[in-house]
């Protein structure tokens, strides 16, 4: 499982032209997600990356979403996986197909949710525009082992 995490100031997901997850503005700084999942992630996976997104120190100060409440906004990407080693056109062979990746990405939601985050979400496999105002910037790739 990879995970792309931004410390923002404000972000949001639209499909369609309607806003579907955000973090706003007035919420303070929060943590935009954008995760991808593999083949051969699990149970084991999603809770270490929940646990890591929630736990790691990414705020001002060197505090974490878990100290400070800070809202969480995911947003589902395959293109995480994405090889453009070879070639022009990038190979998406390493990223799960939806009937695996819809329910850990899911997981990983529900696994924030339990650990006392509020969670906002994009719409799995819809076409979606994210907007965001990055803070730092910050940005950190986490990687499960």
């Amino acid at each position: 499982m990879r995970a792309v995490v931004q410390r923002v100031l404000a972000a949001e997901v639209r499909v369609d032209g309607k806003v579907v997850g955000a973090v706003a503005p007035g919420d303070g700084p929060g943590l935009l997600v954008y995760l991808g999942v593999t083949h051969d992630d699990g149970d084991a996976e999603v809770a270490w990356t929940a646990r890591k997104v929630w736990e790691t120190r990414l705020l001002r100060d060197e505090r974490s979403a878990s100290e400070v409440g800070a809202p969480v906004l995911v947003v589902s990407q395959f293109t995480l996986y994405g090889d453009a080693r070879k070639g022009r056109r990038p190979t998406w062979a390493a990223a799960a197909p939806r009937p695996v990746s819809e329910p850990l990405v899911d997981a990983v939601v529900a696994e924030l949710r339990r650990l006392g985050a509020r969670v906002e979400t994009g719409v799995f496999g819809a076409d979606m525009q994210v907007s965001s105002t990055n803070d730092g910037p910050v940005t950190l790739l986490l990687e499960t082992p």
